[in-house]
């Protein structure tokens, strides 16, 4: 069995109704920052903030009454949790979910919200995965698979008709790979409907789950590791997505951490919307390789926004130091009365915001009559902060960042 074409446009007439048609929109910021015409497909604005809802719900759609009324089970990090639960309530379908420990705290939230019966077990999706396939056995359940499935595919393919539809001149669509759904769904719409477009995966570098299949190379028990991108932060990629999407892939890149984080940074503050790591993977693939993409109408999606606001609020003020907007600058001068007050007037009127200041006296490398602070600043970008370094310096109070 494979995935048709025929397939994908089948659960588009299922799904219509039943989910958000999402935008595909121009993106001339993003545009001009990456050097690519840039399209931004906004699948964070399903109801469950995610584009999963389209493969879990194809395939509640197709199952008998008899299955259906015995219920479902699926394991999942979050978002596919989140649509088949959700859709599953609304259909009357009893639905369990089994999820890894490590799973963000605001989507374990979201799946009790919705009805599921949580089952928190394992270090990563494999050993989810494994539990719930117990379960099912045990309860005689039906298990939805999160990407391994042709119907869950379909469902997915459908993010490429909308996206090709709204913008037919897209080139390049670069797409987040985990288990291999999405990727799977995509590219055969996309290459049944534009022979010419060019399918691009991307994987976390900490997972190259795809990338090592594609060499050959066994790599299940040696990938892994903390990736803000947890929602394609698989160690083995489907058997049948692999068949699937292999064919259909032009070529395969792994992104570093601090792409994915730059990604998120940047759909907040130009776009004025909330990705997740996994959900930002597009966008990082072209601030990683811009000589790849730089020219070329590429499609991105929004794969989901489902991330804890702690997390977020961190990634963003991470951002703020790498662009040298947050610095923290080490001050050493005599400990003398007004010695703070000078700096703090001299960073004022230079019309930097100062954070916090540590004050450190006892230093064994400062002198015994000296004192050591540092000032964390905030500043409109690097230059600035530069012109307040530089104004520091010339009144005798030279800083160092740290």
């Amino acid at each position: 069995m494979t995935l048709s074409f025929d397939d994908i446009l089948a659960a588009k007439q299922r799904l219509q109704g039943h989910i958000e048609r999402t935008p595909c929109r121009h993106s001339r910021t993003l545009s001009e920052i990456t050097g690519a015409e840039v399209w931004v497909k906004f699948e964070n604005l399903q109801f469950t903030a995610a584009y999963k809802e389209r493969g879990a719900l194809n395939k509640l759609l197709q199952l008998e009454p008899d299955v259906a009324k015995r219920g479902v089970i699926a394991a999942s990090a979050g978002n596919h949790s989140q649509g088949l639960s959700y859709h599953a309530a609304r259909l009357g379908i009893p639905v369990t979910i089994v999820m890894p420990k490590a799973t963000p705290f605001v989507k374990v939230q979201q799946t009790r919200a919705h009805g599921a019966e949580v089952v928190i077990d394992g270090d990563g999706y494999d050993e989810a995965s494994a539990t719930a396939r117990r379960i099912c056995e045990e309860r005689g359940l039906t298990f939805v698979h999160p990407f391994d499935d042709l119907d869950v595919m379909a469902g997915q393919g459908t993010v490429a008709l909308e996206m090709l539809e709204d913008a037919p001149d897209l080139e390049v669509l670069p797409i987040p790979i985990g288990g291999g759904g999405l990727i799977a769904g995509m590219a055969t719409a996309a290459k049944h409907m534009k022979t010419d477009i060019k399918v691009v995966g991307v994987e976390p570098a900490m997972f190259p789950s795809f990338t090592a299949k594609m060499r050959g190379v066994h790599m299940a028990q040696n990938v892994g590791g903390s990736t803000i991108a947890e929602g394609i932060a698989v160690k083995q990629v489907g058997e049948q997505t692999y068949g699937v999407a292999r064919p259909l892939i032009d070529e395969v890149l792994l992104i570093e951490e601090p792409y994915f984080e730059r990604g998120i940074a940047l759909y907040t503050n130009v776009e004025k919307t909330v990705a997740e790591g996994a959900g930002a993977a597009s966008l990082a693939a072209l601030l990683a390789y811009p000589e790849r993409f730089r020219g070329k109408k590429c499609g991105l999606v929004i794969t989901g926004g489902n991330i804890d606001t702690r997390l977020l609020a961190s990634v963003l003020t991470r951002e703020l130091v790498r662009e040298s907007r947050i610095v923290s600058l080490r001050i050493i001068g005599d400990d003398r009365p007004g010695l703070l007050a000078n700096v703090s007037a001299i960073i004022g009127l230079m019309g930097a915001n100062i954070i916090e200041v540590a004050h450190n006296r006892l230093a064994l490398d400062v002198p015994a009559k000296g004192a050591e602070f540092d000032v964390m600043i905030e500043t409109r970008d690097a230059q600035h902060t530069q012109e307040v370094m530089d104004a520091l310096r010339e009144r005798g109070y030279p800083p160092r960042v740290v």
